[in-house]
């Protein structure tokens, strides 16, 4: 084996899947791209990492509610073009071409282009670490998106897009919660 940098370490685990954070400040919405994410447990809670680095941040921690908005491989320019400019002076919905979708439980918009769309409340935040829990109050799949796979960042500019699908849910039935 070949060492790793340990200043490369997080590309070995950072692929979990690319999405938008969307939120609303009170006068426009904003998105911003996020590739650090956590599912917490089988029920509706996730996290992600974001700080003050962020324009949206600030929406975040006053409103404590988002969109977690998960596009496609199609949609790999716009999300590298949402992350490398900034709400405080764009206004991404507009920039890129996605359509609002007004959200029922929450003020920031769902986006139309996205595969799936999620509308969360902000349940804590951990400062030490930038660590946003959200519980998603309402989830939404796009059914009319012939692309479905989604995106990963290795962190380093390069990504992965899903595979294949592998079925085992026989073999794991007794740990998966009921309905899943």
């Amino acid at each position: 084996m070949r060492q790793l940098a340990l200043s490369k370490a997080f590309t070995l685990m950072e692929s979990g899947p690319v999405v938008l954070v969307v939120t609303h400040d009170g006068e426009r919405a904003n998105i911003m791209t996020i590739s650090w994410t956590m599912v917490m447990d089988f029920t509706p809670v996730f996290a992600i990492t974001t700080g003050g680095w962020n324009h949206s941040f600030a929406a975040l921690r006053k409103n404590r509610e988002c969109v977690i908005a998960i596009p496609t491989v199609d949609m790999l320019d716009t999300v590298v073009g949402i992350g490398t400019c900034s709400g405080a002076d764009t206004d991404k919905f507009a920039k890129f071409a996605l359509t609002a979708v007004p959200a029922k439980f929450v003020s920031p918009p769902l986006v139309k282009e996205c595969v799936a769309n999620m509308e969360c409340k902000v349940i804590d935040i951990i400062q030490k670490h930038n660590i946003v829990v959200l519980e998603a109050v309402a989830a939404y799949k796009n059914t009319s998106r012939k692309e479905k796979r989604t995106l990963h960042a290795v962190g380093d500019g390069t990504f992965i897009v899903d595979g294949d699908r592998l079925d085992r849910r026989k073999m794991m039935a007794s740990k998966l919660p009921p309905g899943v």
